[in-house]
């Protein structure tokens, strides 16, 4: 009687770390944000479909949703006099970038389009909206911390203990949001490109065969026979190109006191005149970070089901989520934390999408908070490693599809160590 109980015991507490384990704590954590955009270029083929597919693909789900309304801009209403066409090879970090991609695109944008980005980033004042939409800005030019206190995630004692205190002490809790929300903040700028892969290839073909034709008589038919099968092979469909420019929204000490200084008012001490100088200041700037770029072949096929443009559609936002991937890998400061989804095994709902092809190491923070000041750390608690064998594949694929049905793998394992549990939450690195 006695073995059946501890029986039972052991089986409902072992049920009971199973189910906790696969239904891990909603965790909150401080996220970077993100504002999105793509460049408005001339046209080229199903132009229309690719900017369609990604201003209504999924938001890139590490990242808060800091869209400020304007999601393209066409660069040839920002023209360069000759004077900043000059400045593009000069040796700076800026210039470089123009030079690396002189060569990615397939017309004569691509040399003074970083210049471009960076005028009409300026010129629209984007940083300005970035900063306003962080606090709330109203037509009257209030500002309010609700959206700060919300992507804060203070905890409880730390809210309770603020407004406990005076109000004027609410700006405390604006300053040690600030440096790791604000200064987090990111815009991704995409230029898309969709060149038909058969005069390419076509060209390629001639070229062959220019080059083939001093060939002995006996071979030349059968060299031939090759450079037309390779042509076969290449010529349907498209190439995608996507290139992806990523700045960062300065916030540092400077800006900060200044913003509260000169600029921030609530709704109980309006004053025009700071509302006015918000508007025109100078003050907030983009830094150029990093570019990278990736590509892929879009082909069709009789025995598809999907129609041409849910392809292209596809392939479009695959890309994207690709480039996203390489820039969180390049870039430290892009590069975004996840929570583990279970401790044992150790597992996270991260995979393909994000780049992973097993062997990559992952760092795992505990983050505490600092009941009186509001601040978070992290403390590094150990580091993990991808199993190559159970990486899940989270790439972009339409929920009303045939292969609907639930994946094998839906999340990736991790090999490291049997002290971590769910909610900690991990950072690749090099």
């Amino acid at each position: 009687m006695k073995k059946n109980i501890y029986l039972s015991a052991f089986l409902l507490v072992t049920s009971f770390i199973i189910n906790a384990q696969e239904k891990p704590l909603d965790v909150k954590y401080r996220r970077s944000s993100l504002h999105t955009m793509v460049v408005e270029t001339d046209k080229f083929p199903k132009k229309e479909v690719v900017l369609n597919a990604f201003n209504n693909a999924p938001f890139p789900d590490k990242y808060n949703d800091h869209q400020i309304g304007v999601k393209s801009f066409n660069p040839n209403n920002y023209p360069l006099t000759n004077e900043e066409k000059a400045t593009i090879y000069k040796q700076s970090k800026l210039a470089s970038f123009a030079k690396s991609t002189a060569g990615l695109g397939t017309d004569s944008l691509s040399k003074e389009l970083p210049l471009k980005i960076q005028k009409y980033l300026a010129k629209e004042k984007i940083a300005n909206q970035l900063v306003a939409k962080w606090f709330n800005r109203q037509p009257d030019g209030s500002f309010d911390a609700e959206l700060i206190a919300e992507r804060g995630i203070f905890n409880a004692s730390y809210l309770e203990l603020k407004s406990a205190e005076s109000s004027s002490d609410g700006n405390a809790l604006l300053k040690t949001a600030g440096f790791e929300l604000i200064d987090n903040t990111f815009v991704v700028i995409n230029k898309f490109n969709y060149v038909a892969n058969e005069p390419i290839a076509r060209a390629i073909r001639d070229a062959a065969r220019d080059a083939a034709k001093d060939t002995p008589a006996l071979l030349l038919d059968k060299v031939n026979k090759g450079i037309d099968a390779t042509y076969e092979k290449t010529k349907e469909g498209y190439s995608i190109w996507a290139t992806s420019y990523l700045y960062k929204l300065v916030w540092d000490e400077v800006t900060a006191n200044t913003f509260y200084q000169d600029f921030y008012m609530e709704k109980n001490s309006l004053d025009p005149k700071k509302k006015l100088e918000f508007d025109n200041s100078d003050l907030f700037k983009l830094e150029f970070v990093g570019e990278e770029s990736a590509s892929g072949l879009v082909t069709f096929s009789l025995t598809e089901k999907r129609t041409e443009d849910q392809i292209i559609e596809l392939s479009t936002i695959r890309i994207v989520d690709n480039v996203y991937a390489k820039l969180q890998k390049k870039y430290d400061v892009f590069k975004t934390k996840t929570p583990l989804f279970t401790g044992n095994p150790i597992t996270a709902k991260i995979g393909k999408k994000e780049g992973l092809e097993g062997g990559e190491k992952f760092e795992v923070l505990e983050m505490n908070q600092d009941p009186k000041t509001g601040a978070i750390t992290y403390k590094n608690i150990g580091t993990i490693k991808v199993d190559k064998n159970l990486i899940w594949d989270n790439t972009y694929n339409p929920t009303n599809e045939e292969n609907n049905s639930t994946p094998s793998i839906d999340r990736t394992t991790f090999s490291g160590g049997s002290k971590f549990y769910p909610g900690l939450l991990i950072k690749q690195i090099k």
